[in-house]
This record gives structure tokens, C-alpha cells and sequence, in this order.
């Protein structure tokens, strides 16, 4: 008595034969045979794409494949796109993308119903996004079969296989198998499914705390959204995560001490203190003192003990201004603090510890000043670990109306006035100053222009005069003429009143008490586009 062929075990290769080992064999057993191999390889390895590519070669192998996919839905975006392939080149998977209902592929997902094509030539639905073909080289024709890949009540995907067309029953022992292994990759591609998802909820969320980390090292006290102060926002996150010494660079009345205060303020020291020092405003026979603290009796009117300011900076960061201002005797005993963390106070022989961070601002060129024995080069290194420099507000002028109506908004509610904006005049005066002191002086004309305004507008005879002059960009000067004023103010007053109507003509000539007619005559005379408003 014959005994049946034996079953396939488990060979000891790394990946099994894809050849049934029986070719002769009844249909049933090759497919006990292929149904082993197939088990052997999830059994071996859940991710997809090392499991599916000998997986598909199996299956092809058995039925006699031109090309097999496996698609997978995006649950998220809808798209349905080729995970793996047999047969396909990768130009071709790319573009084998449907959404749901689309197509073949697209309609076998939406409806999680098989569907079964026996003659390619003869359907229009199939999209061939792949680029395969509808009949075979020698003019034979193609049969197309696809499975949905279901998971309980849900369509995770679709494995679809084409084959030269053959008649009888053919087709539907393909579907029947094929609808057994798409029940055997289910469970696979729902793990690999979930874990594509998880992967993009990460994804979505370290970008959500990357955009929740620039807000937050992107301090209150600063304002600014140009690109000039996106890179010192970039740099301030980058450094504040460290203790690493940081020296900021810039003109006077740029903001340097709001940039290290940013920095201590959101870095791990932030509990600590935050001690200032303006070293351009200290003695030279009382900077070592205020640094460094001193003793009793270490010189007339040394009459206690005091602490120094790196002493009462302890376990927080020193603010050293205009640090190229220190003389070069006291810069010995800094480079030692900065090296060491060790210093003695004026007069003493105890030798005191400090955990302080330095921040140091200067704006003069450091590099420059060592270069040529102004300032020791051994210290320039150690305070300049981390540069950071500030622009000038001419070299960022995008934020300078955001910068006056934040110093509009401030100074109004302290000074309890009612002034809202500026007026268009103003703002183009605003934007052809050259700033020399920068946003300080800035915030000084916008502080004077909130007290002396009438209304809730700055006008421009409400700026400083150095704003006023023909370098400071006004439209007039002490030669115009009494017409050209006139009409200078006219065309002010009737783009102010535009921009507060939105560009609305009619509005604005109510805002103003005259006509509509009026308005559109003027608008007209002196070349103003309401849509611009």
C-alpha cells in the first residue's frame, strides 16, 4: 500500500525553497505543500518586508504568476498603496497608488468582496497604474484575481496576482486559495499595519514637541518672526539644554541681556539665580570687588564681609554686559573662575567654589580686540565656546512694526491712553529709518508718540524730529510747499481710514463725514489701491 506524499517540513536554509518538491503531485498536496511554506516563513519573521518578497516568489511559483502585489490602506490619508511586489520594478510599485473605490484594487478594498477579471483586454476597470499589460506578448490572454485582506470586520488591503488566462475551473481554485493565504497574511500585515501607525503617530508627535520646544525657547521678552531672529531662537534652544559659556554679539540696544536672560530662563538652572553685572558701569578699583566679593578690612571702607556677584550667582548664570570692558588684571582672575570654578574675594586667602554659568555681551569685535592685545585671547575662547549674535533692527526690518506695536500696546495700558496702531505714513517713516540705537530707540520714539498722539493713531508729526528729517525718510521737508502738505496729509489720512474699512470706500467716507464720491475722486488723485487694504 502507497503511502500519500510526504508533507514539507522545515528545511534548515534561511529562507524555504520556493519549488514545490513535488510537481507531479495532485493539486491538493502541492497546496498542503504551499500553504507549509508559506506558514514557515510567518512563522520565521512578522515584518513584512523581509517575509513577503520569498512569500509572494512561493506563491508565484505554485500558480504560475506574472506579478503579485500586496497593497495596504492608509487608514489615515485613505491612499492605497503596493507594500510589495513580484514582477514589479520599483518605478512601477510607486506608481501603483489608488484611493478607495478606484479601480479594481480601490473597489476590492472598499467592498472587501474578491473580485475575479478572467480576460484583462475585456475590462475597463483595471487602471493598470503599474504599467504590467493587459495580454501576454504572444496575444494570450491574462486573468487578474484579487483578494481583500481582512482582519475581523475590516479591509487592512488586497493581494492581487495575474496569470496567463486558462479555461474551466481554474479561476476559482486560484480565488479559494488565494483567499485562505490572504487569511494567513492578516494577522502579519495588521501587526505591520499597527506598527506603520504608531510609527507615524511618533513621527507626528516628535514633531508636535519639536514645534512645542521652538515656541517655548522662543521667549515672551523677545518679539520678532524674521529670519534674522529664527536663527538666534535656533541657536538659543540649541545652547540652553547645556552649561557651555555663551557670548552674545551684537550692537547697542539690539537685546542682548532679553537673549541671556532667555537663555538662563529656560534651561535647567532656571530655579537658580539670575545676576547681572555692566561691567562698562563699574570702577575699575571696584569691578574686582563686585565680582569677586571681599573681606573685612581689605580696603578702606571694607567694613563686613560681602559676597561677590559669582557668590550670589551660585548654582544659576552671570550676566557679564559689556564684558570687553573689563580691565586685563581683573581678566586673569575671570579666566580662572571660568576654568576653574574657583576664585578668593578681595583680601582673602579662602579659596571659594562656585557652580555659575557665564553668559558675557559685548559690542565690540572681541576677536579683533585680542588679536591686537586688548583683550587676552585665552579668555575671548573660553567665553566665546558658543557665539551668538544679535542683529541690528536695519538688518531685520520685517520686525519692526511687529516690534512698535508690541511698545504701542505696553506703553498704552501704562500710561492709560487709548492709542491703538499706526498710520500708514508713520509706518513707511518707521521702515526707511536707519535705527542707529536699534530697538531701544525704537521703543523710545513709540513710548514719546503714545503720550503726545491725540487719538488712537501715530501719525508722523507724532515721532521724534531725527525721524522727521529727509535721511529719516519722511515725505516732507522744511522746503515743501503748503499745496504738497496739504495733499501729503489728505493722502494719509484717507489710507488710514481705508485700512480701517478694510479697503470699503464707502466706510471709510462715513469714518471720515464726507462722500463716496469724494473719496473715489481722491483715491483716484493721488493713485491709492483700496484692495491693498
Amino acid at each position: 500500500m502507497n503511502s500519500p506524499p510526504p508533507l514539507d517540513r522545515p528545511s534548515e536554509d534561511p529562507v524555504p525553497s520556493a519549488r514545490p518538491e513535488h510537481p507531479g503531485a495532485p493539486r491538493e498536496v502541492r497546496e498542503l505543500q504551499l500553504l507549509n511554506r508559506l506558514s514557515q516563513l510567518l512563522e520565521r519573521s512578522l515584518d513584512l518586508s523581509e517575509m513577503l518578497p520569498p512569500f509572494l516568489e512561493a506563491l508565484a511559483s505554485h500558480m504560475g504568476l506574472g506579478h503579485g502585489t500586496l497593497t495596504l490602506l492608509n487608514r489615515k490619508t485613505g491612499d492605497i498603496f503596493i507594500e510589495v511586489a513580484h514582477g514589479v520594478s520599483d518605478d512601477e510599485a510607486r506608481r501603483g497608488r489608488y484611493r478607495l473605490g478606484e479601480g479594481i484594487t480601490g473597489r476590492v478594498v472598499e467592498s472587501g468582496e474578491p473580485a475575479v477579471i478572467p480576460k484583462l483586454s475585456q475590462s475597463d476597470l483595471f487602471l493598470d497604474r503599474t504599467g504590467r499589460r493587459r495580454t501576454l506578448p504572444d496575444g494570450g490572454e491574462i486573468s487578474f484575481l484579487c483578494v481583500p485582506v481582512r482582519a475581523g470586520n475590516e479591509t487592512l488591503g488586497a493581494l492581487s496576482v495575474d496569470r496567463p488566462y486558462v479555461e474551466g475551473d481554474q479561476l476559482e481554485e486560484d480565488l479559494r486559495l488565494l483567499q485562505i493565504v490572504c487569511t494567513m497574511l492578516a494577522q502579519a500585515v495588521k501587526i505591520r499595519r499597527t506598527a506603520e501607525e504608531e510609527r507615524e503617530r511618533l513621527r507626528e508627535e516628535n514633531e508636535r514637541l519639536r514645534a512645542e520646544l521652538k515656541d517655548r525657547f522662543r521667549p515672551s521678552n523677545i518679539v520678532g518672526n524674521s529670519h534674522e531672529m529664527q536663527e538666534v531662537y535656533d541657536q538659543i534652544a540649541t545652547v540652553s539644554a547645556s552649561n557651555t559659556s555663551v557670548l552674545i554679539l551684537g550692537e547697542t540696544g539690539t537685546g542682548k541681556e532679553l537673549v541671556a536672560q532667555a537663555i538662563h530662563y529656560n534651561s535647567e538652572r532656571s530655579p537658580g539665580p539670575f545676576v547681572k553685572v555692566h561691567c562698562a558701569a563699574l570702577p575699575e578699583s571696584l569691578i574686582e570687588s563686585e565680582l569677586f566679593g571681599h573681606v573685612k578690612g581689605a580696603f578702606t571702607g571694607a567694613l563686613q564681609d560681602r559676597k561677590g556677584r559669582f557668590e550670589l550667582a551660585d548654582g544659576g548664570t552671570i550676566f557679564l554686559d559689556e564684558v570687553g570692558e573689563i580691565p586685563q588684571n581683573i581678566q586673569i582672575k575671570l579666566l580662572r573662575v571660568l576654568q576653574e570654578r574657583e576664585f578668593e574675594r578681595v583680601g582673602g586667602a579662602q579659596t571659594l567654589k562656585v557652580d555659575v554659568r557665564v553668559i558675557a555681551a559685548t559690542n565690540k569685535d572681541l576677536s579683533a580686540e585680542a588679536s591686537q592685545g586688548g583683550f587676552r585671547e585665552d579668555l575671548f575662547y573660553r567665553l566665546s565656546v558658543f557665539p551668538i549674535h544679535v542683529p541690528a533692527l536695519r538688518k531685520r526690518r520685517s520686525d519692526i512694526v511687529l516690534l512698535a506695536d508690541y511698545f504701542i500696546e505696553r506703553y498704552s495700558q501704562a500710561n492709560r491712553r487709548n492709542v491703538r496702531r499706526l498710520s500708514s505714513a508713520a509706518i513707511d517713516m518707521l521702515m526707511s529709518y536707519h535705527w542707529p540705537g536699534n530697538v531701544r530707540e525704537l521703543e523710545s520714539c513709540i513710548e514719546r508718540a503714545v503720550l503726545v498722539a491725540e487719538d488712537d493713531v501715530i501719525h508722523p508729526y507724532h515721532l521724534p524730529p531725527t525721524l522727521q528729517t529727509a535721511d529719516g525718510g519722511s515725505a516732507l521737508s522744511a522746503t515743501d510747499s503748503l499745496k504738497y502738505r496739504v495733499e501729503a496729509f489728505e493722502r494719509d489720512i484717507i489710507r488710514d481710514a481705508l485700512k480701517s474699512a478694510r479697503g470699503n470706500m464707502a466706510a471709510a467716507a462715513r469714518t471720515l463725514q464726507t462722500t463716496q464720491r469724494i473719496i473715489a475722486y481722491k483715491v483716484g488723485k493721488f493713485g491709492i489701491n483700496p484692495k491693498e487694504y
